[in-house]
């Protein structure tokens, strides 16, 4: 099992002066975290106007300081939507930063896969931003160390596939959430697998993929017996690693042996994967991911459902 990251990045854009909980907050230079503002002086906005000139988006947390402020998050976020004031950009921001909360938790404390209904509600609220402002998409992708990318990951993920399911086949909205609980918890049973092999900057052992290998199977097995979850969810974290042409894994299923929403999550995972920080490589663009996948990934992927991708993908405006 993972261990608890020692700090987790707060976006500033989550930060409001006048009610966000008294912590202490953290900058980071180099490898070390620095004390930017103790617990007992309150956040102003001078703090923030200077942050942003210095051109900061992200703060840091204690993790063992974090609960308050993911629940104060958590609990706001609807009133956080239906604020008219605030930037689609911004809403997406904490949104993405809520849903992150979400997902550390998840691999800091596993007990909390039971609450399948505080899943469901992120969930919904990522569906209804993708709705309401698709323009406003990439501000979902927050832009964090490779040291968080498993948690970020599974935003994108969640969010790309509910966006693709909803472009493609209009699905009603019950089912467009069990598409979304799938993206998130698609990679859940990487909690596992040792923190050391997951963010190893070199190249695996064979040994080691083996255990990376194991997964998916995991993952399913683990929240199929925890049940409360639909068997659309459950498909995308079991076959999320199966090819079209028959070379992925656990099962070596093939063309449309795999689940059509399986399908879509192992695109959007391969996609969001060539798009983020790493430990042993850099981001490449949207645009340069989608030309790779095109040309590696007609045998990989269902070719059909891979230009779907690329037109919705690509031709996706970021809203200023």
């Amino acid at each position: 099992m993972t261990e608890p990251v020692q700090y987790r990045p707060i976006l500033i854009a989550c930060i409001n002066p006048d009610t966000f909980p008294d912590v202490a907050l953290y900058v980071k230079s180099g490898p070390n975290f620095v004390l930017y503002k103790p617990a007992e002086r309150t956040i102003t906005q001078q703090d923030l106007q200077r942050l942003e000139q210095n051109r900061a988006d992200t703060l840091y947390i204690r993790s063992e300081e974090m609960p308050p402020v993911a629940s104060f998050l958590e609990e706001t976020i609807g009133e956080i939507m239906h604020n008219e004031t605030l930037q689609p950009q911004v809403k997406g921001q904490i949104l993405s930063q809520v849903a992150m909360n979400y997902v550390m938790d998840l691999f800091t404390t596993p007990d909390r896969l039971t609450d399948v209904e505080r899943c469901r509600n992120l969930v919904r609220q990522l569906m209804q931003f993708i709705t309401q402002h698709p323009t406003a998409f990439d501000s979902l992708h927050a832009v964090v160390e490779h040291d968080y990318y498993t948690f970020i990951h599974s935003v994108q993920v969640a969010s790309l596939s509910m966006l693709v399911h909803a472009e493609i086949y209009q699905l009603p909205l019950y089912e467009l959430e069990d598409v979304g609980i799938g993206g998130i918890l698609h990679d859940v049973g990487m909690i596992f697998i040792p923190t050391t092999i997951l963010e190893k900057p070199e190249a695996l052992t064979n040994f080691e993929y083996t255990l990376i290998k194991r997964h998916a199977q995991r993952g399913y097995e683990c929240l199929r017996d925890l049940g409360g979850f639909s068997e659309i969810s459950l498909a995308a974290v079991r076959f999320h690693h199966e090819r079209y042409n028959g070379d992925g894994y656990p099962f070596n299923l093939k063309g449309n042996e795999i689940p059509r929403t399986a399908q879509i999550t192992a695109i959007c995972d391969v996609y969001s994967a060539l798009t983020s920080n790493r430990p042993y490589r850099s981001a490449i663009s949207k645009q340069d991911a989608l030309t790779l996948m095109e040309r590696e990934g007609n045998s990989i992927f269902n070719p059909d459902l891979m230009a779907r991708f690329k037109e919705i993908i690509g031709t996706k405006p970021s809203e200023e």
